[in-house]
Protein backbone atom coordinates (compact mmCIF):
# COMPACT_ATOMS: atom_id res chain seq x y z
CA UNK A 1 0.00 0.00 0.00
CA UNK A 2 1.17 3.67 -0.97
CA UNK A 3 0.50 6.17 1.68
CA UNK A 4 -2.46 7.69 -0.59
CA UNK A 5 -4.00 3.93 -0.04
CA UNK A 6 -3.01 4.01 3.79
CA UNK A 7 -4.65 6.96 4.08
CA UNK A 8 -7.67 6.10 2.12
CA UNK A 9 -8.07 2.31 4.29
CA UNK A 10 -8.15 4.73 7.44
CA UNK A 11 -10.33 7.14 6.03
CA UNK A 12 -12.84 4.64 4.63
CA UNK A 13 -12.76 2.65 8.19
CA UNK A 14 -13.72 6.05 9.95
CA UNK A 15 -16.13 7.15 7.22
CA UNK A 16 -18.24 3.84 7.49
CA UNK A 17 -18.11 3.70 10.71
CA UNK A 18 -20.81 7.00 11.26
CA UNK A 19 -17.73 9.14 10.80
CA UNK A 20 -16.13 8.24 13.60
CA UNK A 21 -13.81 5.54 15.29
CA UNK A 22 -13.98 7.28 18.76
CA UNK A 23 -14.58 4.33 20.87
CA UNK A 24 -14.78 1.56 18.76
CA UNK A 25 -12.55 -1.83 18.58
CA UNK A 26 -10.96 -2.40 15.35
CA UNK A 27 -8.97 -5.98 15.26
CA UNK A 28 -5.85 -6.04 12.96
CA UNK A 29 -5.15 -8.91 11.26
CA UNK A 30 -1.47 -8.64 10.50
CA UNK A 31 1.38 -6.06 11.03
CA UNK A 32 4.21 -7.68 9.19
CA UNK A 33 4.85 -5.67 5.33
CA UNK A 34 3.81 -9.20 3.71
CA UNK A 35 2.82 -12.58 4.78
CA UNK A 36 5.24 -15.61 6.25
CA UNK A 37 8.06 -13.01 7.58
CA UNK A 38 8.12 -10.82 11.09
CA UNK A 39 9.52 -7.83 9.13
CA UNK A 40 7.10 -4.60 10.13
CA UNK A 41 9.78 -1.77 8.33
CA UNK A 42 7.08 0.58 6.40
CA UNK A 43 4.33 -1.81 7.10
CA UNK A 44 0.89 -0.48 6.16
CA UNK A 45 -0.48 -1.71 9.69
CA UNK A 46 1.93 1.00 11.37
CA UNK A 47 0.53 4.28 9.66
CA UNK A 48 -3.32 2.96 9.79
CA UNK A 49 -3.40 2.11 13.09
CA UNK A 50 -1.56 5.41 13.83
CA UNK A 51 -4.06 7.47 12.15
CA UNK A 52 -6.96 5.46 13.79
CA UNK A 53 -5.61 5.94 16.99
CA UNK A 54 -5.67 9.56 16.83
CA UNK A 55 -9.33 9.34 15.60
CA UNK A 56 -9.63 7.56 19.62
CA UNK A 57 -10.47 3.86 18.37
CA UNK A 58 -9.21 1.01 20.19
CA UNK A 59 -6.78 -1.43 18.59
CA UNK A 60 -6.34 -5.19 19.34
CA UNK A 61 -3.65 -6.88 16.82
CA UNK A 62 -3.41 -10.50 16.18
CA UNK A 63 -0.28 -11.09 14.07
CA UNK A 64 1.47 -14.17 13.53
CA UNK A 65 4.95 -13.80 13.84
CA UNK A 66 5.28 -10.20 14.99
CA UNK A 67 5.98 -9.62 18.92
CA UNK A 68 4.28 -7.15 20.78
CA UNK A 69 7.11 -5.41 21.85
CA UNK A 70 8.32 -4.70 17.61
CA UNK A 71 4.56 -3.59 17.40
CA UNK A 72 4.59 -1.15 20.78
CA UNK A 73 8.12 0.12 18.96
CA UNK A 74 6.91 0.73 15.63
CA UNK A 75 4.15 3.17 17.32
CA UNK A 76 6.46 4.61 19.51
CA UNK A 77 8.81 5.12 16.96
CA UNK A 78 6.34 7.58 14.69
CA UNK A 79 6.53 9.68 18.14
CA UNK A 80 2.84 10.38 17.91
CA UNK A 81 1.89 9.54 21.45
CA UNK A 82 4.18 8.23 24.38
CA UNK A 83 4.66 4.54 24.94
CA UNK A 84 2.10 4.50 27.86
CA UNK A 85 -0.79 5.24 25.70
CA UNK A 86 0.17 3.19 22.46
CA UNK A 87 0.33 0.45 25.33
CA UNK A 88 -3.67 1.54 26.87
CA UNK A 89 -4.99 1.88 23.04
CA UNK A 90 -3.48 -1.14 21.66
CA UNK A 91 -3.67 -4.92 23.00
CA UNK A 92 -2.05 -7.21 21.26
CA UNK A 93 -3.23 -10.83 21.33
CA UNK A 94 -2.34 -14.33 20.51
CA UNK A 95 -5.57 -15.48 18.27
CA UNK A 96 -7.22 -13.84 15.82
CA UNK A 97 -10.68 -14.88 17.45
CA UNK A 98 -9.18 -13.16 20.63
CA UNK A 99 -9.07 -9.90 18.16
CA UNK A 100 -11.71 -10.45 16.78
CA UNK A 101 -14.46 -10.43 20.02
CA UNK A 102 -16.28 -7.46 20.71
CA UNK A 103 -14.77 -6.01 17.63
CA UNK A 104 -16.85 -3.43 15.71
CA UNK A 105 -14.69 -4.02 12.50
CA UNK A 106 -12.07 -6.32 11.12
CA UNK A 107 -8.88 -4.82 9.20
CA UNK A 108 -7.18 -6.84 7.24
CA UNK A 109 -3.65 -5.77 6.72
CA UNK A 110 -1.43 -8.66 5.57
CA UNK A 111 -2.18 -11.42 3.63
CA UNK A 112 -1.46 -14.24 5.50
CA UNK A 113 -3.20 -17.53 4.06
CA UNK A 114 -4.62 -18.67 7.50
CA UNK A 115 -7.23 -16.18 7.21
CA UNK A 116 -8.79 -17.37 4.21
CA UNK A 117 -9.93 -20.35 6.42
CA UNK A 118 -11.25 -18.85 9.67
CA UNK A 119 -14.64 -19.35 10.86
CA UNK A 120 -16.55 -16.73 9.76
CA UNK A 121 -19.42 -17.17 10.83
CA UNK A 122 -18.15 -18.05 14.57
CA UNK A 123 -16.10 -14.91 14.22
CA UNK A 124 -19.00 -13.07 13.15
CA UNK A 125 -21.15 -14.24 16.35
CA UNK A 126 -18.52 -12.79 18.30
CA UNK A 127 -18.75 -9.51 17.11
CA UNK A 128 -20.55 -6.45 17.33
CA UNK A 129 -23.56 -5.44 14.84
CA UNK A 130 -23.22 -4.67 12.24
CA UNK A 131 -19.90 -6.34 11.73
CA UNK A 132 -17.94 -4.72 9.13
CA UNK A 133 -14.69 -6.18 7.54
CA UNK A 134 -11.84 -4.25 5.59
CA UNK A 135 -10.00 -6.27 3.57
CA UNK A 136 -6.74 -4.13 2.94
CA UNK A 137 -5.02 -6.82 0.81
CA UNK A 138 -8.55 -8.65 -1.27
CA UNK A 139 -7.66 -11.82 0.35
CA UNK A 140 -10.94 -13.13 2.06
CA UNK A 141 -13.92 -14.43 0.07
CA UNK A 142 -15.93 -11.58 -0.37
CA UNK A 143 -19.32 -13.59 -1.14
CA UNK A 144 -18.82 -16.14 1.99
CA UNK A 145 -18.54 -13.14 4.12
CA UNK A 146 -21.55 -11.10 2.65
CA UNK A 147 -23.19 -14.13 2.89
CA UNK A 148 -22.81 -14.03 6.39
CA UNK A 149 -24.06 -10.98 6.67
CA UNK A 150 -20.71 -9.12 6.92
CA UNK A 151 -20.31 -5.35 5.64
CA UNK A 152 -17.25 -6.69 3.29
CA UNK A 153 -14.75 -3.54 1.74
CA UNK A 154 -11.56 -4.46 -0.26
CA UNK A 155 -9.19 -1.29 -0.56
CA UNK A 156 -8.92 0.28 -4.23
CA UNK A 157 -13.22 -0.14 -4.46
Amino acid sequence: MNDYQKQRFADNIIQTLYNTVSGKKIAFLGWAFKKDINDTRESAAIYVADYLLSEQAEITVYAPKVSAERIYADLDYLNTRSSEENRALVKVVNTAYEACNDAHAIAVLTEWDEFKHYDWAKIKEHMKKPAFVFDGRKLLNRKELEDLDFKYYAIGE
